[in-house]
């Protein structure tokens, strides 16, 4: 019995038919090749996408003879057939399955040199891991591509300044405005939370309530500078989307006059691209993804520069493979939370969760008070906000935290 005869026994009304040949319809597109069991043709439009499925995930484009009734269409190296391609995704599917489609046509068939021609650039749908693509491939870019990569790179960057930049700032303005506590405050100024916990050495049971006899308040976050940050950005590879993200907020922080930022890149070599934090495109061409590790001197050289020690918050971000000297990274980490630094470790910064990481590194800064988790962009600001306040942190369940803490 083929999967149609299975499909069709039962009850035979016009809606169970119809909803027989969709059913047949939808695993034909799934399962691809006309020898599929489905004995389902495609035609029109449906055998467009089919034929752009094909294209990316069928057998022709890897060199071994198809078998019968595999999708047989491919890519090759044709930079006319892979824009023409990429025209058809756009038509046929809906922006972020174009984007996966696009990722998988370059980490499948090798497309990332075709990147380097204007005419593919303008063709591709821009994302944060085509930005990261382009960015890896800066050093080989000659120059007729150069203008095109840097519109889609910065028609990225605004976008995702758009929908964080604006959260981002208010959070942070509230976070300041707390962080700056006052003991005489004004009545609209009162933290009560704290106020009443500050004190319950003077609750009076017969009247049921607490007499403060100090008040605790907000502080009002002024235009002089009341934190210092330090953003600490590992550019191995598998680091791209988080360099995109973190550019993206450096810039939004460092447009806050109540916030002091520095911006640090580093593989075995260390970069401050502190005086370029105005614009994150600049940022971005500025780093070089790929090449070794070495947090160790990252974190000596961004401990060299902390002035404010008590006001100042320090986020690495990495996957934690170290290249370097492991006990004195350790060490280091050790002795800014000593001086009364806010350490946060982030294992990524991007939508895909945390990438492969070095366990026994994250366990061994949990153990010092600097838990290691993934972080999304939508969460980094209250992060930030916990870490201005002294607070504990927002941490996702699957972050890594010393034991007991749960």
């Amino acid at each position: 019995m083929t999967f149609r005869d299975a499909t069709a026994a039962g009850p035979s009304s016009a809606g169970t038919a119809a909803g027989g040949e969709e059913r047949l319809r939808r695993w034909r597109m799934v399962l691809g090749g006309d020898a599929d069991g489905t004995g389902c043709g495609l035609s029109g439009t449906d055998a467009a996408m089919d034929s752009a499925l094909a294209a990316l995930y069928g057998g022709g484009g890897g060199g071994a003879r198809p078998t019968r009734g595999a999708r047989t269409a491919g890519l090759g190296a044709s930079a006319p057939s892979v824009a023409r391609w990429l025209g058809d995704i756009r038509t046929y599917f809906p922006s972020s399955v174009v984007q996966v489609m696009q990722r998988d046509a370059i980490d499948r068939l090798g497309l990332s040199s075709l990147l380097l021609e204007p005419e593919m650039l303008e063709a591709v749908e821009a994302d944060v891991h085509l930005v990261g693509t382009l960015l890896s491939l800066n050093k080989a870019m000659p120059e007729t591509t150069k203008e095109t990569a840097l519109a889609v790179v910065r028609k990225v960057v605004e976008d995702i300044e758009k929908r964080l930049a604006t959260r981002t700032r208010a959070t942070l303005t509230g976070a300041l405005d707390r962080s700056a506590r006052i003991s005489r405050p004004r009545h609209r100024d009162i933290d009560w939370d704290r106020t009443v916990r500050a004190n319950l050495k003077h609750y009076l049971p017969e009247f049921g309530t607490v007499v403060p006899e100090r008040l605790i308040g907000y502080g009002r976050a002024g235009q002089s500078v009341k934190k210092e940050v330090v953003l600490c950005i590992d550019q191995s590879g598998s680091m791209a989307a988080s360099v995109v993200y973190a550019s993206v907020f450096g810039a939004v922080l460092a447009s806050m006059r109540s916030l002091a930022t520095r911006l640090v890149v580093f593989d075995t070599a260390v970069v401050d691209l502190t005086d370029q934090l105005e614009d994150p495109v600049d940022v971005l061409f500025g780093t070089q993804l790929g090449g070794g590790t070495d947090i160790n001197r990252a974190l000596a050289y961004c401990q060299s520069r902390i002035t404010r020690p008590a006001d100042t918050v320090v986020v690495l971000i990495s996957d934690l493979y170290e290249g370097g000297i492991r006990d004195e990274m350790l060490k280091r980490v050790a002795a800014m939370k000593a001086s009364g630094v806010q350490f946060v470790t982030l294992l990524a910064l991007s939508d895909e969760g945390a990438p492969a990481y070095d366990r026994e590194h994250a366990a061994a800064l949990a153990a010092l008070g600097a838990p290691a988790f993934a972080c999304t962009p939508d969460l980094f600001p209250e992060v930030m906000a916990a870490a201005i306040e002294k607070r504990p942190l927002p941490l996702p369940d699957d972050a890594t935290v010393p034991a007991g803490t749960r």
